[in-house]
């Protein structure tokens, strides 16, 4: 009877254990992490940036809600949300409620999938054959049959009532205490095929004080294009960091065309001889059907911006 059994239970015992763990506890360890990028102008002074993305809020995340809260305790310069807000139709409440603090601050947003689109199950061996066949969202699959839409337009005007700028395939200003301007430059999600980089091209406007780029998915179309045109700085979401990662090894997956080793934090992305710096929030949140993450916490990123050497 031992023979034959133990192993299995064995086995059976330690990955409910991991399960437990990841959608028990780590899914709900929050982080901060911080990094510094050398890209700003000599003689301009630092600035600190708080990034918020892939929140996927669904009701009663208390924890959460009260995490992001405390967030403004932080007082960034500004802050970048880079999308996904949502992961419930009754979400949008919650998500305002949380960042209201946030939103007393200059800021700006992108939107990704998840915002316009309710989430569904699926079977989690699916991002392993779309890493392998090199499809991943709209970008090669055919479009979903039923998708739920959801209420994003609350968002939107929740977003815009409290002074944060829509970024939607668009170029904004951001205007800071002492007279510095950020230049944001802002697309709508390539996950799902709605990036319209034409409309944005041509590169960090000179009479700005420095230039981000902003989107939600990091594809490498869209760095492509930001770092040929000269953007020093390229902030996205959308990965969770892998979300399920191998201990010493790291992500598995990215859900979209990034390679693993940039999956998440602060990097690099050369294009046309130039370089940019790219930073890959791996998120606070999870889809709601697949509310685990292994190796691989919950985070918001506060990035201090200073002269580039």
């Amino acid at each position: 009877m031992r023979a034959r059994y133990g192993a299995p239970l064995g086995i059976a015992a330690v990955g409910a254990a991991g399960l437990l763990y990841s959608a028990g506890f780590e899914a709900r360890s929050f982080r901060l992490r911080r990094v510094t990028v050398p890209m700003l102008p000599p003689g301009m002074r630092p600035l600190r940036v708080l990034q918020v993305s892939d929140i996927h809020m669904v009701g009663g995340q208390r924890k959460k809600q009260r995490w992001l809260r405390a967030l403004a305790g932080l007082r960034p310069d500004f802050v970048v949300n880079t999308g996904d807000n949502l992961s419930d139709q009754e979400g949008v409440p919650e998500v305002l409620d949380a960042l209201g603090p946030l939103m007393a601050f200059p800021g700006a947003y992108v939107f990704g999938s998840n915002d316009y689109y309710g989430p569904r199950m699926r079977n989690p061996a699916r991002y392993l054959l779309e890493k392998a066949s090199g499809r991943h969202g709209l970008n090669g699959n055919p479009p979903v049959v039923g998708a739920i839409h959801n209420p994003w337009e609350d968002l939107r005007d929740g977003f815009d009532a409290a002074g944060w700028l829509n970024l939607t395939n668009t170029r904004r200003i951001l205007k800071l205490e002492g007279g510095v301007s950020v230049e944001l430059t802002g697309l709508d999600d390539p996950h799902i095929k709605r990036d319209r980089y034409a409309r944005v091209a041509g590169g960090p406007s000179p009479s700005a004080n420095v230039s981000l780029g902003v989107v939600h998915a990091p594809y490498l179309r869209v760095l492509d294009a930001f770092a040929a045109d000269g953007y020093p700085l390229v902030l996205a979401g959308h990965t969770h960091g892998g979300q399920v990662c191998i201990p010493f090894y790291g992500a598995l997956v990215t859900n979209c065309d990034l390679d693993p080793d940039r999956v998440k934090g602060l990097s690099t992305h050369t294009a046309e001889g130039r370089t940019a710096h790219l930073h890959v929030s791996a998120g606070c949140g999870t889809n709601r059907y697949t509310p685990v993450r292994f190796a691989c916490p919950p985070e918001a990123t506060l990035l201090t911006l200073v002269e580039r050497q």
